[in-house]
């Protein structure tokens, strides 16, 4: 497993730095840079420009700047934020860890939703409950999740206006938050994080579930639940144990995925919630041409995305004893 794992990282390593040098090229394809509003200003001297483009090396060649960049981020330096004045990785990762939050309770939720509906959908095939959970979810399929999360702001606001509860739906904690211990801190956070998890969650469930059926009814076909069954094995166990266990598989693959997701947020559902994650300040970053703030958030999912491969890697092999890397 080790010498399989430190194959994945030499043939990560070119891929990185081809990474590295697009997301620069395509950074630096846009018009302007930090510095071109403040050049329209004519409060702003040609000495101040002249400083600014210094501080930030903006005045150095692309080439320069490039290698400049590249040698501080293998190092663990991801740079100066134009916009903030500090290091980027101080202005990201308070960001990345409240989309993490999110994220988290966003999986919890489809997992705790998809798994059931999909054993039950293979379980009691084209029952009235199949039929009506694939038709919900295909439907909410037809629609972007910043959408559903308008959609239910819109419901929350109505049942707050009908029923005077408290329903918190922007933002990430309530008024008052500091004075809370730590229980208190904690169950207002996930009170915050529950309706807009729940948005992305229900977004989600349809490809999954409808996949997790697929091969659910596929080895509830196979001899070796047949076998089983004859032997006298409790339904339970045939379900959960031997079926669910095998039909698993291509989604534990597929967890290398999921690791970037935790940290690139949760995209316009964090804007509609006023959710203060990735999204937001990427979007910020974007219109005020922070280049470092860009190429983090460009790279670091991209880091992740190999931890998580090698996460997936590992977890296919305690799941399926017949899987094993040389």
């Amino acid at each position: 497993m080790l010498t399989f794992l430190f194959r994945r990282l030499l043939n990560l390593l070119p891929t990185f730095l081809l990474a590295t040098v697009l997301v620069f090229a395509i950074i630096q394809l846009a018009p302007g840079d930090f510095l071109t509003p403040a050049r329209l200003n004519p409060g702003i001297s040609a000495q101040q420009l002249q400083n600014l483009a210094d501080q930030f090396g903006l005045n150095k060649p692309l080439y320069q700047q490039y290698f400049q960049w590249l040698w501080n981020l293998l190092h663990g330096n991801l740079g100066l934020s134009f916009s903030y004045t500090q290091p980027v990785l101080d202005v990201a990762w308070p960001r990345v860890l409240n989309s993490m939050k999110l994220v988290l309770v966003y999986l919890v939720l489809f997992y705790a939703i998809s798994i059931p509906l999909g054993v039950y959908g293979a379980v009691r095939q084209y029952s009235f409950g199949d039929r009506l959970s694939g038709v919900f979810f295909y439907f909410l399929l037809g629609f972007p999740s910043f959408f559903i999360a308008l959609l239910t702001i819109f419901g929350i606001l109505k049942l707050r206006q009908a029923t005077g509860w408290n329903i918190p739906m922007l933002g990430m904690t309530s008024d008052g938050y500091d004075q809370m211990g730590l229980l208190g801190k904690f169950w207002d956070t996930l009170r915050h994080l529950l309706i807009p998890a729940l948005v992305l969650a229900l977004g989600s469930v349809a490809n999954f579930t409808r996949v997790l059926r697929g091969q659910m009814l596929e080895n509830l076909r196979s001899d070796y639940i047949r076998t089983a069954r004859s032997k006298g094995v409790p339904e339970f166990s045939v379900i959960y144990k031997h079926t669910l266990r095998n039909a698993i598989i291509p989604f534990v693959a597929g967890i290398g995925g999921l690791l970037p997701g935790l940290i690139t947020g949760a995209g316009f559902v964090e804007v509609v919630f006023a959710y203060p994650g990735i999204t937001p300040m990427l979007l910020d970053a974007l219109n005020a041409q922070d280049f470092y703030l860009i190429a983090a958030f460009a790279i670091l999912p991209m880091v992740f995305l190999f931890l998580g491969n090698a996460i997936s890697d590992i977890l296919l092999a305690v799941v399926d004893p017949r899987i094993r890397f040389n």
